[in-house]
């Protein structure tokens, strides 16, 4: 297997893979012998998975990314090389997620959450209401976080999908279940199984592999290659900006970095439930603008690696990946999902 790192999240040529949650970070399942546990039942696992909740821990996440999309000059995120995880045990969490030369850092705290972009000397601070910490994370950090974004997908995943435990493994030095989530016949995906390595103490997913038809080696893994349990410094849990950072004030349920004055930020509905979920936004007009400016060319992008299309929804170019599609109209908007293009066509042409 190929062994380049690097993360996926939700961006122009990366939504297809968002489109599940999965945009994100992985390791390889090592050479470790499979561990002797406990006989469990497939839903056994499943219900403990959702019902955990994480200890307090620290991990290092890194990915093994064949998905084939393509480098996006001015999309920090599509670089990242690995992330550093940590819990609390009590809500609070820290993500930073590691390039080569700068950090995005995502920290949840007691009344507030951060985001730090050190290589744009830019932070946004949300203000937390009392008892809503859990409802206001980052998704750009959960999509770091191998434990919350295999847990998201078991829950949006579980219903559709025929559920089995196949057998165990071993995952940053930790004995794991098996958990094997596999389309029902009436799901339209280009998705073949996910595999969730669930650690059998802590009922914690420890690693996510996506598969596609055609294919024994994973797309990509998603998965932590260390992990330690047990209580960490309160100092994580707090953030206080470098000296010269622009900082933005944000609102709980707006989106990061929000100024309250564009009227294009981006905004996130979906279509479809299980493995047909399709994600509808709009590409930031600030991205659509940068190559005007120098920055990224997204139309250039689009040329180079798109396929023209055109339908009742317009004109617009469809990317492929092994376990997705985006289609991005001329107009700035997008569907992507882990779905064949005929299924994206027909969600924008039913908004």
């Amino acid at each position: 297997m190929n062994t380049k790192r690097k993360a996926a999240t939700v961006a122009v040529a990366g939504t297809a893979a968002g489109a599940l949650g999965l945009g994100l970070l992985a390791m390889p399942a090592g050479a470790d012998s499979a561990p002797e546990l406990p006989e469990i039942g497939a839903q056994q696992l499943v219900g403990s998975v959702l019902k955990a909740q994480p200890p307090a821990m620290s991990g290092t996440a890194t990915v093994d990314n064949e998905l084939g999309i393509p480098a996006v000059p001015g999309v920090p995120a599509l670089d990242a090389q690995s992330a550093r995880v940590y819990y609390d045990g009590d809500g609070k969490g820290r993500v930073a997620l590691e390039q080569e030369s700068s950090e995005l850092t995502y920290v949840l705290g007691e009344k507030e959450l951060w985001s730090y972009d050190s290589a744009e000397g830019t932070a946004t601070r949300t203000p937390l209401p009392a008892g809503a910490r859990g409802e206001h994370r980052s998704p750009k950090a959960d999509g770091a976080d191998p434990a919350r974004a295999a847990t998201q997908v078991v829950d949006k995943l579980e219903e559709s999908s025929n559920v089995s435990v196949d057998g165990t493994a071993r995952v940053a030095g930790r004995a794991a279940y098996e958990l094997v989530l596999t389309p029902k016949p009436d799901e339209r995906t280009l998705v073949r199984e996910v595999r969730v390595a669930v650690d059998a103490e802590e009922r914690l997913p420890l690693r996510m592999s996506v598969l596609t038809h055609g294919t024994t080696e994973p797309a990509f893994e998603i998965g932590f290659s260390e992990v330690e349990f047990g209580p960490q410094p309160e100092r994580l849990f707090e953030f206080s900006p470098p000296e010269g950072t622009e900082v933005t004030e944000s609102e709980a349920g707006r989106p990061e970095g929000h100024r309250g004055g564009s009227g294009d930020e981006p905004q996130f509905r979906t279509t479809g439930d299980g493995w047909d979920t399709v994600v509808l936004t709009r590409v930031p007009q600030e991205l659509r603008d940068r190559g005007e400016n120098g920055g990224t060319d997204v139309e250039g992008m689009l040329d180079r690696f798109g396929k023209p299309v055109q339908g009742e929804f317009g004109s617009g170019h469809v990317i492929e990946t092994r376990i997705g599609t985006a289609l991005i109209t001329e107009d700035g908007r997008l569907a992507a999902g882990a779905v064949p293009e005929q299924v994206l066509r027909q969600a924008l042409e039913n908004r």
